[in-house]
């Protein structure tokens, strides 16, 4: 199985533009990003999918690989395909790493392309338990139900399931409730035909792309992670990592 990691990485962004050339301790979010990928003993090769000459020149310095891609993509997805197209090598698998988490544990790579490993998988991503009542309400935190298969039922910015007759605080101690965690696998058979797919109703509501793949009978399988992701959404979250570093 021949494994390629894409880093989609735009600059512009409404909560922090540039991010992904901000510095942290001496190297760029992206280099770390980068570097962090290729310790994953499964991935083949390593590109940044930018639609950013700066971000393109700055990863081609620091020796890494890019492809420049529109500035038109609607998702990470959509850019991923365009990468993968643009890098004219035949892979069986896409992983679309998140670009903002310059902390990402390699092994969580591994984890989501394992999935692979079971035939009848077309896209893979990872959950991990939530374990303070407080998160679960918190609508940036994106909950999900499995089935028995591993498989993704629904994914929600709500709380799922809701728990009948047991009091909110106990809700934790009750239920192993699943928190989403955004690095996804496809293979690329579905990446090419999920980027065709109309915007669907779910998506629109919830503001997640991923029900627009189960609405289409996609199966999204999950592998089980405690890893705490450490996402760098806002100058907030940078100045709180860097003091923690300090």
């Amino acid at each position: 199985m021949k494994v390629l990691g894409i880093i989609p990485a735009r600059y512009g962004s409404s909560r922090f533009p540039g991010k992904p050339l901000v510095e942290i301790k001496g190297k760029s979010m992206i280099q770390r990003v980068y570097e962090r990928s290729l310790k994953s003993d499964v991935l083949d090769d390593v590109i940044v999918a930018t639609d950013d000459e700066r971000i393109y020149k700055h990863v081609l310095k620091f020796g890494g690989k890019a492809i420049m891609t529109s500035m038109d993509h609607q998702s990470g997805t959509d850019r991923c395909l365009e990468a993968l197209e643009r890098s004219n090598v035949k892979y069986d698998v896409v992983i679309n790493i998140q670009g903002d988490e310059p902390f990402i544990d390699p092994t969580q790579i591994t984890d989501v392309a394992n999935c692979f490993k079971d035939p009848d998988t077309d896209i893979a991503t990872l959950v991990k338990r939530v374990h303070h009542v407080e998160e679960l309400f918190n609508p940036s935190m994106v909950k999900v139900v499995i089935n028995n298969k591993d498989q993704a039922m629904y994914f929600s910015r709500s709380v799922i399931p809701y728990l009948h007759d047991v009091p909110e605080e106990q809700w934790t101690q009750q239920y192993e409730f699943l928190e989403h965690v955004g690095i996804y696998g496809y293979t690329t058979k579905a990446l090419k035909e999920i980027t065709q797919l109309p915007i669907s109703s779910l998506e629109v509501h919830e503001k997640l792309e991923q029900l627009r793949w189960l609405e289409n009978g996609y199966t999204i399988k999950v592998a089980y992670t405690n890893v705490d992701s450490e996402p760098i959404d806002t100058h907030e979250d940078l100045e709180r990592i860097l003091k923690r570093m300090n």
